[in-house]
């Protein structure tokens, strides 16, 4: 959970210098919108076989797929460190109960490979990385 909020924070202020030049706050200056972040972390079933790990992980990346074709998901990625947490992904649905439905469909989810934390987010639109 603490390296969670050090993520969001990281997030949420690593680009303030930015925008510290300006006048107005950044909810005048940009159009703002709720996000989900969706935490991806290690589920309590890891004990599949290499095979049906490696199904599980083609169902996973096809879900992602298609939920960013879908214009439900911004962004998602696995984290390189090693830890509980896998991954984040950025949902930009109209709810927090549809990013949970989309999230829990997940195949990597629905076997207990993973598991979700779902957290709104409030973003500037169509903010995206360089």
């Amino acid at each position: 959970m603490k390296k969670s909020k050090l993520i969001i924070f990281l997030m949420m202020f690593g680009c303030l210098p930015l925008f510290a030049q300006q006048s107005k706050p950044l909810n005048e200056q940009f159009e703002m919108k709720t996000y989900y972040l969706v935490f991806l972390k290690k589920g309590p079933i890891r004990t599949q076989d290499s095979t049906t790990v490696a199904k599980i992980q083609e169902q996973h990346m096809a879900h992602l797929t298609k939920m960013f074709e879908d214009k439900k998901m911004c962004i998602a990625g696995p984290l390189m460190d090693n830890t509980d947490l896998r991954g984040i992904c950025i949902y930009n649905t109209e709810t927090l109960e549809e990013a949970k439905t989309l999230a829990e469909s997940d195949p990597a989810v629905k076997s207990g490979r993973l598991m979700i934390e779902i957290h709104p987010w409030y973003a500037a639109k169509g903010t995206s990385l360089p």
